[in-house]
């Protein structure tokens, strides 16, 4: 069953409609195909209208959608023969990073990605997508796999964070995380990062010191969450709204100051609505990416990816 954001209550409305009109013309023979027709029409030039003027907040709530398709969903659609690979090799297994080797377009790439999980089962088994120091750790195997087999590297981040907790904490969280920037940034492979959903904080950053950073249309990306910020700034969670607006979370913002590469188109409402056809875009963008890159030296590489986020925010300071 579709779920519904709070400002898609018209098209809910009309939606619903038609699933009852429908109902009415399977059991009782009746034909009303001209009015689903005109309803379904209505309800496309609502939804039109509503994603063609999302504020900052409303991406958020689109970017955080249960129905969008998470990490899992893109290695299923998109890598054949793959292979997951568990355990960082120093403590445990973090189900918040998945990744493994497997085969883009036939072309032998390590994965990476943050995973969510898509019920209330699924998700306490992946921690929300909040990884612990394992899972960057984990993630830092990968990286130096493909280093050692010349793979290129994919990444899928949708996350709010890394897990808060003591305990990430007392086995050294913030340290996982720089070290996993670190090797991303040293890696001398290619290296794609999509951000699917929600990129938040360093938990985001760790997996996102790539070559080429792409994110879907209605994803967020961001140093910190709206209500975090709110709660900081104005000790008043409900100013979310305001801190989404003054973050510049989105990705026509995050393309404009240059944080980003490419902004990949949604389906009409949103990845949640088509996800075959989402998948299918994110398909498309990382081919249309992957082929440049892999013709280059991992000197260059490395130097070019180094320079890019150096210069990140140059012009703004200057």
């Amino acid at each position: 069953m579709r779920q519904f954001l709070d400002f898609e209550k018209s098209v809910a409305e009309l939606e619903t409609k038609i699933d009852e009109l429908r109902q009415m013309s399977g059991s009782e023979g009746v034909n009303i195909a001209d009015e689903v027709g005109r309803l379904s029409e209505k309800a496309e030039k609502q939804l039109r209208g509503i994603y063609g003027k999302l504020t900052p907040a409303q991406k958020v709530q689109v970017a955080r959608h249960a129905q969008r398709p998470h990490a899992q969903d893109y290695i299923r659609a998109l890598i054949t023969e793959f292979t997951p690979l568990a355990g960082d090799r120093l403590s445990a297994e973090d189900k918040a990073v998945v990744g493994g080797v497997g085969r883009f377009e036939g072309q032998p790439v390590v994965v990476i990605g943050t995973e969510r999980g898509s019920d209330l089962e699924t998700r306490l088994v992946h921690n929300f997508g909040m990884a612990r120091p394992e899972g960057y750790r984990k993630a830092q195997r990968l990286v130096e796999l493909a280093a050692r087999f010349g793979l290129p590297i994919l990444t899928f981040v949708d996350t709010a964070g890394a897990w808060p907790g003591i305990d990430a904490e007392q086995r050294g969280q913030a340290e996982a995380i720089a070290r996993s920037i670190d090797v991303f940034l040293n890696a001398p492979v290619p290296v794609i990062v999509t951000v699917i959903g929600e990129g938040g904080s360093g938990g985001a950053v760790a997996l996102g010191a790539g070559d080429r950073i792409l994110m879907l249309e209605h994803a967020i990306y961001s140093v910190i969450s709206p209500e975090a910020c709110a709660s900081i700034l104005w000790r008043d969670p409900k100013q979310a709204p305001t801190a989404a607006e003054a973050l510049r979370l989105t990705a026509q913002d995050l393309l404009e100051l240059g944080l980003i590469d490419r902004i990949i188109p949604e389906p009409l409402g949103g990845a949640q609505r088509e996800p075959a056809k989402a998948l299918e875009t994110v398909r498309k963008a990382i081919a249309a990416e992957l082929p440049e890159l892999l013709g280059l030296e991992p000197a260059l590489l490395r130097a070019r990816r180094r320079e890019k986020f150096l210069a990140m925010g140059r012009e703004a300071v200057t």
